[in-house]
């Protein structure tokens, strides 16, 4: 994997540079530092969804990467196979992060897996990166040294973007693409679309290749028939 081009290893949309941070700034300067310092502090990132656990984690690696530092991300909810062997298969990185926490709660076998992971990348003074729906005292974790070394590191709470802060940065990604959204669109996908910032965000993918294929400004009537031929 360190030889593929970043490009084709770390999603282009989630790097720092796109994260808005709202009420986010102390987590995004955590995990900026984390991705660069090998004595900066190991990170568990509780939010509810759509908080930008993933994107922090995700940016994490790819700056890691680019300040030429190996780095390893780990989904842990969206796992096929047994969670313990994924966790014991990532090692030797500068950097590891793994996302979904709360996915091993009461699966011991992947919580010894963890302790461990944890216990070596101590000894091998590289950095472990957490996001969880929850902080870890509140995770029904059943193995009590795991939850104690995950309470030994810097929590950073997350909250939602406000639907202010979704419009504004909404319009801001539309307008750095020749997009120009006014009100009535704005209100018509906020009254009728998921809200999540990636979904909306997708969206506009969506409605930027649109608009160019019709020559077509986005307005409330494109928006309709666009979604009522997707649906």
């Amino acid at each position: 994997m360190d030889q593929l081009p970043l490009s084709l290893r770390w999603p282009r949309q989630q790097r720092f540079e796109h994260f808005a941070p709202g009420a986010n700034a102390a987590a995004l300067a955590l995990l900026q530092r984390a991705a660069r310092e090998d004595d900066a502090p190991w990170v568990v990132l509780a939010g509810p969804a759509s908080s930008g656990k993933t994107h922090l984690l995700v940016a994490a690696c790819q700056a890691a990467s680019e300040a030429g530092r190996s780095a390893q991300y780990l989904p842990l909810a969206g796992l096929r196979g047994p969670r313990e062997a994924a966790i014991r298969g990532v090692a030797g990185s500068a950097l590891i992060a793994l996302d979904d926490l709360q996915a091993i709660a009461g699966d011991r076998a992947a919580e010894h897996a963890l302790f461990d992971l944890y216990n070596r990348c101590r000894a091998e003074g590289a950095t472990l990166l957490f996001a969880a729906d929850a902080p870890p005292a509140q995770l029904a974790l059943t193995l009590p040294d795991l939850r104690s070394r995950l309470g030994a590191c810097t929590l950073a709470p997350l909250k939602p973007l406000d639907d202010a802060e979704r419009r504004a940065v909404l319009r801001a990604r539309a307008a750095a693409r020749g997009i120009e959204l006014d009100d009535a669109v704005l209100d018509w996908l906020f009254a009728r679309h998921a809200r999540d910032l990636g979904a909306l965000t997708a969206l506009l993918d969506r409605l930027d290749s649109a608009s160019l294929a019709a020559q077509r400004r986005i307005t409330v009537p494109f928006l309709r028939e666009l979604l009522a031929r997707e649906g």
